[in-house]
């Protein structure tokens, strides 16, 4: 699969759709970016006047680029056998350690720790464009392949 095609499998569409760009995808890990629209309506609350990302938002991001993304690639399938990909997210623990403004550019990378039985576990790490750490963690999810489509 290209990185198109798995970004096109990706079960998310805007305002909920965290990946812009996949630069790197192997059978150990992920690397893609992703850009925050200053028009977000999270940033409206969070917080009054002086916005930033949500840890929760930060979290999907690396989900996505470095876990869903992964997960598909690993999946190793057609776009037939991947039409009915079920994802669900099992555990996650992220440290954040700086916060990333409206407008920012994000690159995650990610390393897989395991897949097996379906479960895929990765370390994540998400940098701003000034190659900085924002965010690190380990994720898990499972990916299941609906047979209904």
């Amino acid at each position: 699969m290209t990185k198109n095609q798995i970004i096109a499998h990706l079960p998310y569409t805007k305002p909920f759709h965290f990946v812009d760009a996949l630069s790197i995808i192997t059978e150990d890990g992920a690397k893609g970016q992703y850009t925050f629209a200053r028009d977000s309506d999270f940033y409206k609350g969070h917080f009054k006047n002086a916005p930033v990302t949500p840890g929760v938002i930060l979290t999907e991001c690396c989900a996505q680029i470095g876990l869903v993304c992964l997960g598909i690639y690993l999946m190793n399938g057609s776009d037939a056998s991947l039409k009915g990909l079920q994802i669900g997210m099992s555990s996650s623990e992220m440290e954040f350690l700086l916060p990333v403004f409206p407008g920012e550019t994000v690159t995650v990378a990610s390393e897989k720790v395991y897949f097996r039985f379906n479960k895929l576990k990765c370390k994540v790490k998400m940098y701003n464009d000034r190659s900085e750490l924002v965010c690190r963690g380990v994720l898990s999810g499972m990916l299941k392949v609906n047979a209904n489509g």
